[in-house]
């Protein structure tokens, strides 16, 4: 009913059409866990492509693997990813590097060895004094990364507390740089001279001209991680570590690329990992143990397990044998984890997620070599394991070829034994859980399951429609019930309603049987 009738006319009343369109989520957001030389600690921070990796985390780095699986993630086709940068303190060195500008107390931003290289300079043009200023309070203050050139400035800072641009306040607020935890006590002195004759003030290198680190303040880029720094004692309460992921809305693929000396990750952080994804509805890349140098060995890892069997976990063998840029371009082997997700992103791209992320179509780019060449027969011991082998082709190329989580195993009989298939799951799963969310605190009755049945059906057409499910009408593809008989009066009264989906998913052609028969000819009778 429109606003109260009060006089004769006509009325004009908007009716909601019960339409509420559920989006389809991204498919291959891709979460990475480990050490790098730079950048913000046990945050999650999102980046759209290896530039960006570079520029918050350092880029490629001879102390961790994680940059080089970023590397393979966008050079096979990756697109989104988050970063979770973790640090091991030294406790014999500081983990920030102090600074002094001439009396204004300077900390790197965050931990590492990076922050020794950081130099500010402070200077007096300011803007002329307003009412109640007082003199000499305000100045200029300008920090640069000499190991990257990045420069930062910030002008009319004021010693003064709370004025609008109180030195401390704005650092901490803008600077990527540098933190301060108070003003200075009087302005800081300006540097000297303003300019070297020719040059920029950042060519003058001299300790009496520039702040520097102080000596005492050396920062180390850390030990290397352990377990605990992914999953230690209430890392999970304080969303640290690998449960740093907590503060990020969603991703579809974890990869957690070796951390320990040997060039393996600890089982127990395999274990945790699994259960997490299970969790938040993502996959996790299990690299081969560095120990798997034959199909052998493999088979006998396989038996001991790698720490997981979890239907949202997808095995890989070998590892990848690439050129080190860091050290001449010698060939050196590398976690798949990267590329493999790289290669997961371009197939959902180009196919759908229902795709299997496998055959000749999942080149893997960027890998001359495999670390353990493989056959057929030797293949077909591992793939009903659960093992997903990566093979070198006739044409010179490197494939995945293997698409099975590690409940792939044939002994386990499990539904949930084809990796497109419980993607395809996890994909409809969280797409209806955002969807639908509009749904809580509705009156629950007919006319709300008639809405939901709209809303889902329409969903799940779409995606029939390209050719998602199996069948050859929606039928016999999909399904979606909510009415009496999904929800009884009793959960009426205790203000639940129940919705049942269903799908016919489509299974990847692993097996290809040609038959060929001759023909006898004719035979007069």
């Amino acid at each position: 009913m429109p606003a109260t009738l009060t006089y004769p006319g006509v009325y004009v009343e908007e009716i909601p059409s019960g339409v509420r369109t559920i989006t389809g989520v991204a498919t291959s957001i891709t979460a990475f866990v480990g050490r790098a030389k730079r950048g913000p600690t046990d945050q999650a921070v999102v980046i759209n492509n290896f530039g960006d990796f570079e520029r918050i985390f350092g880029g490629l780095w001879t102390e961790s693997t994680m940059g080089f699986a970023v590397r393979d993630f966008y050079l096979n086709g990756g697109s989104q990813a988050i970063v979770v940068r973790l640090y091991r303190a030294d406790g014999a060195v500081n983990t920030n590097a102090d600074m002094d500008a001439n009396g204004f107390a300077l900390q790197a931003a965050y931990s590492g060895a990076w922050g020794n290289y950081l130099r500010a300079r402070v200077d007096h043009d300011t803007r002329p004094l307003q009412p109640g200023e007082a003199a000499n309070s305000l100045f200029n203050l300008s920090i640069r990364d000499d190991a990257t050139g990045v420069i930062e400035e910030f002008r009319n800072l004021s010693i003064t507390a709370g004025h609008p641009r109180q030195a401390d306040r704005v650092l901490n607020n803008e600077s990527r740089l540098v933190t301060a935890t108070a003003p200075p006590a009087t302005r800081p002195a300006r540097h000297e001279p303003l300019a070297p004759a020719g040059k920029t003030v950042w060519d003058d290198n001299s300790p009496a001209t520039n702040s520097k680190v102080l000596d005492g303040g050396k920062a180390s880029d850390g030990l290397a991680l352990s377990q605990a720094e992914f999953i230690g004692a209430g890392k999970e309460g304080a969303k640290q570590g690998l449960y740093a992921l907590e503060d990020a809305d969603l991703f579809n693929i974890l990869c957690l690329p070796p951390y320990l000396a040997t060039g393996d990750v600890d089982a127990p952080l395999v274990a945790a990992a699994g259960a997490y994804c299970e969790k938040r509805r993502a996959m996790l890349l299990v690299d081969p143990p560095s120990g798997w140098t034959s199909k052998n060995l493999a088979k006998a890892g396989i038996a001991a397990g790698v720490g997981t069997n979890s239907k949202n976990a997808a095995l890989l063998f070998p590892r990848l044998r690439q050129p080190n840029p860091l050290r001449d371009n010698q060939k050196e082997d590398f976690a798949p984890c990267g590329a493999v997700a790289g290669v997961f992103a371009r197939t959902d791209t180009q196919r759908g997620v229902w795709k299997a992320p496998a055959g000749l179509d999942a080149v893997l780019v960027g890998v001359p070599q495999l670390s353990v060449p493989l056959t057929d027969p030797e293949n077909g011991e591992l793939n009903p394991l659960g093992v997903n082998c990566l093979r070198s082709m006739p044409p010179g190329l490197r494939v995945i070829w293997g698409a099975r989580t590690l409940q792939g195993d044939d002994r386990l009989a499990s539904e949930w034994k084809y990796i497109p298939v419980r993607r395809m799951a996890l994909f409809i799963e969280e797409s209806l859980y955002r969807g639908l969310k509009w749904v809580v605190f509705e009156p629950n009755d007919e006319p709300l399951w008639a809405q939901i049945r709209l809303n889902a059906g329409a969903f799940m057409q779409n995606l029939f429609r390209q050719g998602a499910f199996q069948g050859s009408s929606p039928r016999d593809a999909y399904f979606v019930k909510c009415d009496k008989e999904t929800t009884t009066q009793t959960d009426i009264n205790l203000g639940i309603v129940n919705i049942v989906v269903g799908f016919a998913p489509l299974k990847p052609a692993e097996f290809v049987v040609i038959k060929l028969q001759q023909m006898a000819g004719q035979i007069e009778a």
